[in-house]
């Protein structure tokens, strides 16, 4: 029997990108998680393909590492805004968090949600300045601005007084003071020994535990993964489950799974302080109570963040459907989004009123919908999507809309620019700065709506140099009409092989999305106009050919390469009258109706 008190429960929570999941991959190596002669890739807890391919944490995920007789389960969470709502349950499961910073850049935006998130369930956090061998690093100046946010975010006096610990998670090494030697992680596991509190309950008591995560497989149905709040369980038992409306509902546990390393493995039996996934609930839900059905208590349920934004998915019907995708009616699209809803109770799926071949998709921003999009296309399917569009709520009689902080670090030439164009979009400066190095940061608080469509030209303003994240802030009173895209579309007015000698005779007109040899089709977009308005060209005419040949008449064709798009970018350059096409080897931008025809007839009233 695993004994509460050699239980350590902690998560690891850090903005995007200051080195989370490398920090873990040098726990597991060090407490001989794997084989000697296991072969192990990087960023092993990234297992998901799209993790690995983009490099952030989308699902949080739990591992369990011995450290002599310590059980320490150590759940890996999302950097990224969108997945905020993943971090702040994963937060009820543990004791304390391991806050990662680092030591160059400092705390972030994200550091500031997952911190006060931590802060307001009384969770006291151990900071690890991470990147402490990075040439820049500025770990004085890194723990000085982390103590001023603990303040600013209205820590106790408890959580003020918190441990820091230097680490490299790439160096595979931490220590705790400056001159102390650099072997290994020894230091850390030390640190949560002794700081992170054990997880208390009466071990005698009747069974209680919280569904604070879900997922599901074909074999076992959906599980409810929770903190064993009180007493103990085993496969066979029966439990009670109390809905958020207080219904309470009998079943029996069909399986308990924990984890040892990385691995998901069935226990007989489980006690106070673990973490287990318990099987054999089919409708639980994220909030539920699973308790002894003879001693019923509800805990208090959990609300779900908002959704923000939606997007529609469509039958595909252009001219090159069924070419690629193994799954093209809504049925299957219908089928497949109800089972991504059965784990991602984060999504909220709706039919479109009076429309058979349309789903409604609504989740916390683009990037969110955008995994659910590319996970399907992966798997077979095809579809057309809509332009994002913001949710609005009727607060005290006035229309709301949601409003995100966005923090923007940019090269001081260029914050003129950014500043410009977040103002005409709506965008209220909150804070602006210049450091040593002349980088400059904002803080704005800005409509959803005016940084929807913006990244890529941000990217552009910035020369790729700049940082823009943003966290989800509230609902507040709709601001006025926000503008659109500065420039208008090129849209293919034929069907067939683009040629080289048509390309390079329209190029002066804008730039293209396509190469040579690609096809297309009526109705396609096929590159972005130079100017503000749609101009509908023949991106197909080949050159006339004559049985002449003059000496030196053909000349040498040399086009600017393409911009290929990738999903996030394709989302955010439509206007709402476009759609993009996605299939499993294509993204392909076109106009809702395809013919010149059609665009000009009046819309139904």
């Amino acid at each position: 029997m695993t004994k509460a008190k050699y239980i350590r429960n902690v998560a690891i929570v850090a903005h995007i990108d200051h080195g989370k999941t490398t920090l873990i991959d040098a726990l597991l190596q060090q407490t001989q998680t794997f084989r000697s002669n296991e072969e192990i890739q990087e960023r092993v807890m990234d297992s998901f393909d799209l993790e690995r391919e983009r490099g952030i944490t989308i699902f949080a995920k739990h591992t369990s590492l011995q450290f002599e007789e310590y059980k320490i389960n150590l759940i890996d969470t999302p950097g990224h805004a969108d997945f905020s709502a993943e971090v702040e349950r994963v937060l009820g499961m543990v004791n304390s968090v391991l806050l990662l910073v680092d030591a160059n850049e400092g705390p972030m935006p994200q550091t500031r949600f997952v911190l006060s998130q931590a802060l307001k369930k009384g969770l006291k956090p151990i900071v690890v300045l991470n990147k402490i061998d990075r040439p820049h690093a500025n770990p004085e100046n890194a723990l000085n601005k982390t103590f001023d946010l603990f303040v600013e975010l209205g820590a106790t006096d408890e959580q003020l007084d918190f441990k820091y610990v230097y680490a490299s998670g790439l160096g595979g090494f931490a220590f705790l003071e400056e001159g102390d030697p650099r072997v290994n992680m020894r230091p850390l596991f030390e640190a949560i020994i002794e700081y992170v509190p054990a997880p208390s309950g009466d071990e005698d008591g009747p069974f209680l535990m919280q569904a604070l995560t879900l997922s599901y497989n074909d074999f076992t149905g959906r599980s409810a993964t929770g903190r064993i709040l009180q007493g103990k369980i085993k496969k066979g038992d029966t439990i009670a489950c109390i809905d958020k409306d207080g219904h309470p509902t009998n079943h029996k546990v069909s399986l308990i799974e924990g984890y040892s390393g990385l691995k998901k493995i069935e226990l007989k039996e489980a006690f106070v302080g673990d973490i287990v996934s318990i099987s054999g609930i089919p409708e639980v839900m994220i909030g539920d109570t699973l308790t002894h059905p003879d001693h019923l208590v509800q805990l208090p349920p959990i609300e779900l963040g908002d959704v923000t934004i939606s997007i529609e998915i469509l039958v595909n019907d252009s001219p090159f459907v069924g070419q690629d995708g193994k799954h093209v009616t809504m049925n299957k699209i219908r089928e497949r989004l109800m089972r991504e809803k059965r784990s991602n109770v984060s999504l909220k799926i709706e039919t479109v009123e009076g429309r058979e071949d349309a789903i409604r998709v609504s989740g916390r921003g683009e990037l969110h919908l955008s995994i659910v999009i590319e996970t399907m296309r992966r798997e077979g399917f095809e579809f057309s999507v809509s332009k994002p569009k913001v949710i609005l709520r009727e607060i005290d009689g006035e229309t709301c809309e949601p409003f995100e902080v966005a923090h923007i670090e940019v090269p001081e030439e260029s914050s003129g620019i950014v500043i410009e164009e977040l103002a005409r979009r709506k965008g209220e400066m909150r804070m602006m700065s210049t450091n040593e190095h002349k980088i400059t940061t904002l803080e704005f608080l800005i409509p959803t709506r005016g940084l929807m469509g913006y990244r890529s030209e941000f990217l552009t303003a910035t020369k790729g140099e700049g940082i823009l994240t943003s966290v989800f802030d509230s609902f507040m009173p709709m601001k006025g009409e926000i503008p659109g895209r500065k420039r208008g579309s090129l849209i293919s007015n034929a069907q067939g092989k683009c040629t080289g000698y048509s390309l390079f005779n329209l190029q002066d007109r804008g730039s293209f999305f396509v190469d040579p040899t690609i096809e297309v089709y009526e109705g396609m977009i096929v590159g972005e106009h130079n100017r503000a308005n749609d101009l509908v060209i023949n991106p197909v005419k080949g050159k006339q050919l004559t049985n002449v040949r003059a000496s030196g008449s053909d000349e040498n064709i040399i086009l600017a390469p393409p911009r290929k798009l990738n999903l996030e970018q394709a989302i955010d350059f439509i206007q709402d009258d476009e759609l993009i096409e996605v299939t499993p080897r294509h993204i392909r931008l076109r106009k809702m109706y395809l013919t010149e025809a059609e665009r000009k007839r009046p819309p139904k009233k």
